[in-house]
């Protein structure tokens, strides 16, 4: 099937739904970081942990950087229509291409004008987050400075609450917001991390985006996750969290190496 028209049924199955999802608490929910790219990553998540069995949550930008952004873009999509709600795929910055163009490109610049229309159009409906009820929220980059989970609900792509989720950086010390840290991009602090994450009610965020974080900050509540061989530390990883268990910190998912 050609990309774009698994991006015009991408576009109707997404038609209904909202920015953020809601998963189970009685399934295994798999979060796998960025794959950029990287095909055999996305085939080795879908193959040890299947959608039938896991929810998998993918925490965005699935093109750019790695050997196959087509191929591991049109598996990822394909899974999505096949399991619709075991897998889910978010919106990192590398989908919001029809918002905020950014370079290196290369997925984006080599595909005809009116394919990457469609495609980027239909990638815009992608969720932005998703909540488990143990407490654990995942997105892309940074948390936006909301006063409740639903209005995650209704963040639109090119806002500022967007550019937070899909292109914020975390820095390591105290403070709230940075303005514009690592190319430009929106950087938040410690501060702003507790002060937002208490006030939602979330234990543990799981986000990616970031190849020079450290893996667990924020007293081990923020952690930062890549499954691309392409980019950040080149190690594939995803984080398990089982049904049953209490969350206080990003320890008490399993780490996995692919």
């Amino acid at each position: 099937m050609a990309l774009e028209e698994l991006a015009r049924r991408l576009g109707v199955a997404l038609g209904g739904t909202g920015r953020l999802v809601s998963l189970p608490a009685d399934r295994p929910t798999v979060y796998v970081g960025d794959t950029h790219g990287d095909r055999e990553a996305t085939e080795l998540v879908l193959d040890r942990f299947h959608p039938g069995e896991h929810v998998l949550v993918f925490l965005g930008d699935y093109v750019d950087r790695g050997p196959d952004s087509l191929g591991n873009l049109t598996l990822l999509l394909k899974a999505k229509l096949a399991h619709p709600e075991g897998v889910h795929l978010l919106m990192g910055n590398h989908e919001g291409w029809a918002v905020a163009p950014f370079t290196p490109a290369d997925f984006w610049h080599r595909l005809p004008p009116r394919e990457a229309e469609v495609l980027g159009e239909a990638l815009l409906r992608l969720p932005l987050a998703a909540h488990h009820p143990a407490g654990v929220l995942a997105l892309h980059g940074a948390l936006p400075d909301v006063g409740s989970l639903e209005e995650l609900s209704r963040v639109e792509p090119g806002s500022a609450a967007w550019r937070a989720i899909t292109w914020g950086d975390w820095l390591e010390g105290p403070g709230s917001a940075f303005g514009a840290g690592h190319s430009g991009r929106p950087a938040f602090g410690r501060d702003h991390f507790l002060r937002v994450a208490d006030r939602l009610g979330v234990r543990v965020l799981v986000r990616s985006h970031q190849p020079g974080a450290p893996l667990l900050l924020f007293d081990d509540r923020l952690l930062t996750l890549f499954t691309s061989r392409a980019y950040g530390d080149r190690v594939r990883r995803v984080a398990v969290l089982y049904p049953g268990g209490r969350v206080r910190t990003a320890r008490d998912l399993v780490l996995r190496a692919l």
